[in-house]
């Protein structure tokens, strides 16, 4: 069987093709689907490797298209580099060690995710960028209105520009912050329709809506969450989905010394996000259904800070929210543990 690879770059790509006859063909082309049809298009079928990379969605499924095996690996697994030395690095190297890689099969293939889930975190994506530009205009317009010895009263960002009007604020200013104004309506009038179809995606999936029992998971965080892993079968534990959320420490440790720092960097830095805003909903909230999870999170306040406590319980939602997409089953509040008395403690030692 014929295989290759791919370096895949936004304009122009390195392909290397070996044939069964021993040919060797190193072509560098533009980044379209018309030139990857010119050079694969009437090909016995081969095996293509290409990174998982931006475009190396579309790219697989074009080649898949024309009939051929495509293969998206992990660029960050060490075997695929083969003996590719960092001193000297150029595209022919590179898909070199990759049709190695290909032909060894010396990779680790990544999740392909599904086209509604890609779609739908290109949706979320959009609405948070919306969410910055109103967050971004509501922090000029404060600097603005503090540099004339105004303050405004603190409250919800739907809410800003009647709290603004409260104010008495000179013609000047208030032609400064006109533009800034009409961007943050155009913007309220997008998010507003955004958290409405939103809604309307939970509402006709099952799975997001179990996820948005959970205290502090919205539909927002809940189509996130589902989004990110696709599907609940391709991890085989909790620990697996928090550790690929970047929930989990860095670590350096050697022999006896055992280092962490901050959490580590995510494939889904949106969703990672997301958790911790839930986990900082839990701390605040009063709800008895919480309790336990608040008190959990209390106990590692006092010993590591606030900080740490809600990262672990942010892990902590992610791990619930996993199991409940795994086993099918609704949200239950955590049992609260009792520590036995000082009596009954010394009758077990008796």
């Amino acid at each position: 069987m014929d295989y290759g690879a791919i370096d895949l770059h936004t304009k122009e790509s390195q392909i290397r093709l070996v044939l069964m006859s021993g040919e060797v063909i190193d072509q560098r082309v533009a980044t379209t689907r018309e030139r990857f049809t010119q050079v694969f298009w009437g090909r016995p079928r081969m095996r293509i490797l290409l990174e998982a990379s931006t475009e190396s969605e579309w790219v697989a499924q074009h080649l898949e298209g024309l009939g051929h095996e495509v293969v998206v690996a992990d660029p960050n697994y060490a075997p695929m580099s083969g003996h590719r030395s960092r001193r000297i690095k150029t595209d022919r190297r590179d898909v070199t060690a990759l049709a190695d890689a290909c032909r060894h099969e010396t990779y680790r293939v990544v999740h392909r995710r599904s086209a509604q889930q890609r779609a739908r975190q290109c949706e979320l994506h959009v609405r948070n960028e919306l969410t910055q530009t109103r967050t971004r205009a509501i922090v000029l317009t404060r600097a603005f209105t503090r540099g004339e010895g105004l303050r405004i009263a603190k409250g919800q960002a739907e809410t800003f520009w009647t709290r603004l009007a409260a104010l008495d604020l000179s013609a000047p200013l208030q032609a400064t912050l006109a533009p800034l104004r009409h961007v943050i309506d155009i913007v309220d009038d997008e998010l507003a329709i955004a958290d409405e179809h939103c809604e309307a995606m939970v509402a006709t999936d099952p799975v997001a809506q179990r996820l948005t029992t959970v205290p502090g998971i919205g539909p927002i965080t809940a189509l996130a969450f589902v989004a990110a892993l696709d599907t609940a079968g391709r991890f085989e534990r909790a620990g697996q989905v928090t550790s690929y959320l970047g929930l989990v420490p860095r670590e350096s440790s050697s022999g006896e010394k055992r280092h962490r720092g901050r959490i580590i960097r995510s494939a889904h830095p949106y969703v990672q996000s997301l958790l911790v805003q839930a986990a900082w909903s839990v701390w605040r909230q009063k709800d008895a259904g919480t309790a336990a999870l608040r008190g959990w999170a209390h106990l590692i306040a006092r010993r590591r800070g606030k900080k740490v406590a809600i990262v672990a319980l942010a892990r902590r939602l992610a791990r619930i929210l996993f199991a409940m997409w795994r086993d099918q089953t609704e949200y239950q509040p955590p049992r609260t543990q009792r520590r036995p008395s000082t009596q009954a403690a010394t009758t077990i030692s008796a």
